[in-house]
């Protein structure tokens, strides 16, 4: 059984389908999903997904797009509160994004470091996103384990090979979406075949970047197992295997789930 380790399932494109989306995934192998969040003023939504469902799980998190419109973006507190809960098993997602610069790289590093104290003071993980801010988000990363450790991983991972290697060294994960079926993901596959075997995780990031085969589509838990199948196919596992593998890093990392 597969574990979508980074999903939506509060936007519109899922929600307004959601027990056909998680019967498809079910029938696709796909039998748990965290329902990740990137707002606190919409913390609320993958929550009350969460205790609808007794396999879904989430996080409460501000992306960086959203760092700059979110008043609580930079408060650990507000984090802390908005994660008290059984079923939330992460703090993000949480990063920087230099791609689209929604809000300022101060506000949006400000707001990452406070989601790593939340995490660290909760011993949670948190997911990161990093677009085009591989070196920041490294010194970040390293900069706060100094501090006091703490687990994460980089989610949907789309980032140079450097990235990869410094968080790994300091015992993150790496999350492969359906980017890594993408024709020109060269890079993306050789740092999928490199990771060690117990770092890996595979997600949707649904409903965004559906894989090959189903490039145009909506995408959606039940897709988790092209990318899985993609993954299994580099490594030169059977695909049974690789789920059963980076089922297990998942249970590891997101402690709080159940198997």
């Amino acid at each position: 059984m597969i574990i979508d380790s980074h999903a939506h399932l509060d936007y519109p494109q899922l929600a307004s389908d959601l027990p056909a989306v998680l019967g498809r995934a079910g029938e696709a192998g796909v039998d748990q999903v965290i329902s990740i969040g990137v707002k606190l003023t919409t913390a609320h939504q993958p929550r009350a997904i969460a205790e609808t469902y007794d396999n879904v799980w989430f996080s409460v998190g501000v992306h960086p797009h959203e760092a700059g419109n979110e008043d609580n973006a930079c408060n650990v507190d507000a984090f802390i509160a908005a994660a008290d809960h059984p079923k939330c098993v992460a703090i993000g997602e949480a990063g920087l994004d230099y791609h689209y610069d929604y809000a300022p790289r101060d506000r949006q590093a400000e707001s990452f470091r406070a989601q790593i104290s939340a995490a660290r003071q909760l011993s949670l993980p948190i997911i990161v996103h990093a677009r085009e801010a591989d070196d920041d988000i490294a010194a970040i990363i390293e900069d706060e384990m100094t501090k006091g450790a703490f687990g994460g991983v980089l989610h949907c991972f789309s980032s140079g090979a450097e990235l990869a290697r410094r968080a790994l060294d300091v015992g993150f994960y790496v999350s492969f979406s359906g980017i890594l079926t993408f024709k020109n993901a060269e890079i993306i596959r050789e740092v999928a075949i490199a990771a060690a075997e117990d770092r890996i995780l595979v997600e949707t990031d649904a409903p965004f970047l559906a894989p090959v085969p189903m490039r145009g589509k909506s995408n959606e838990p039940a897709y988790t197992r092209h990318t899985l199948e993609c993954l299994a196919a580099l490594r030169g596992k059977s695909v049974e295997d690789m789920a059963a593998i980076t089922r297990a890093n998942t249970l590891r990392l997101f402690s709080g789930m159940t198997a």
